[in-house]
């Protein structure tokens, strides 16, 4: 299977981090330019997104961050494979991911794209159902609610191909894929959760994402971001009698994803 890996040109220090970390887990990682906030023109950037979304204004950072994803999906479809993980320049591997990046023969029929990673704080837990066991003390679960974070999965074509068919993005591409409150597409992927996770964002165990700084003004308080976090808690809601039906009736489960 192949691994691409997004890495921004000025960041070969983290290009060097990566290939260290797969020369030791016995993988090959194919690298893909990331695009670059600081030079990608605001005509791509108008072609691509739209003006506002359920999440208000996507920073720029956040733009190039999903055009590089973007690319790594028509990646996949010019080489003619099955599958293809992708990975961000700033991730820990554990060393279970050799098993997992390793070949493709034990992701299940029909399963379009797996979550490899645990994002955000230590308890974070996801409304999971239908855990299948797919060898090597793995397993993969239905997700039903929001777990963002983009640094580590695997899509097949047809994933690939119904992302690329997005004429413009409304959301940060985590959301797109993550996200069953605001994204148009998550039920159309169905995507999985793999237990226990094989990768960490850096975010999470002491460095910064070169994004962040892109978010700063828009997270200024302010009467739009008051308005923007309102028009989020909204989107919350939308899913909440489905997910408690899920519960009461036992078909799915809360999981801490950051134990399993």
């Amino acid at each position: 299977m192949d691994i691409y890996l997004i890495n921004l040109a000025r960041r070969p220090d983290r290009l060097a981090v990566m290939a260290s970390q797969a020369e030791k887990l016995g993988l090959s990682l194919t690298r893909r330019n990331a695009r670059d906030a600081k030079d990608e023109s605001d005509g791509t950037l108008e072609r691509w997104f739209q003006p506002g979304g359920p999440l208000g204004e996507i920073p720029r950072g956040d733009k190039c961050c999903s055009l590089s994803h973007r690319d790594a999906w028509q990646a996949l479809l010019d080489s003619g494979a099955d599958h293809a993980a992708v990975l961000e320049d700033d991730v820990v591997l554990k060393d279970g991911a050799r098993l997992v990046l390793g070949g493709t023969g034990w992701i299940p029929k029909g399963v379009d794209l797996i979550k490899l990673e645990h994002y955000g704080p230590p308890g974070q837990i996801v409304l999971l159902s239908d855990l299948v066991s797919v060898g090597q003390g793995f397993r993969i679960a239905r997700m039903h609610s929001r777990h963002t974070g983009a640094a580590a999965y695997i899509l097949s074509r047809r994933a690939a191909e119904l992302l690329l068919a997005i004429p413009q993005f409304d959301l940060p591409v985590d959301h797109l894929l993550f996200n069953p409150n605001n994204s148009k597409i998550f039920a159309r992927l169905q995507p999985w959760q793999l237990l226990p996770a094989i990768a960490r964002q850096q975010d999470f165990i002491g460095d910064k994402s070169d994004i962040e700084g892109w978010r700063v003004g828009l997270r200024k308080f302010d009467l739009t971001y008051a308005r923007r976090e309102l028009v989020r808690f909204g989107y919350d809601l939308k899913l909440l009698p489905r997910q408690i039906a899920l519960l009461a009736t036992g078909r799915a489960r809360f999981v801490n994803v950051g134990k399993n």
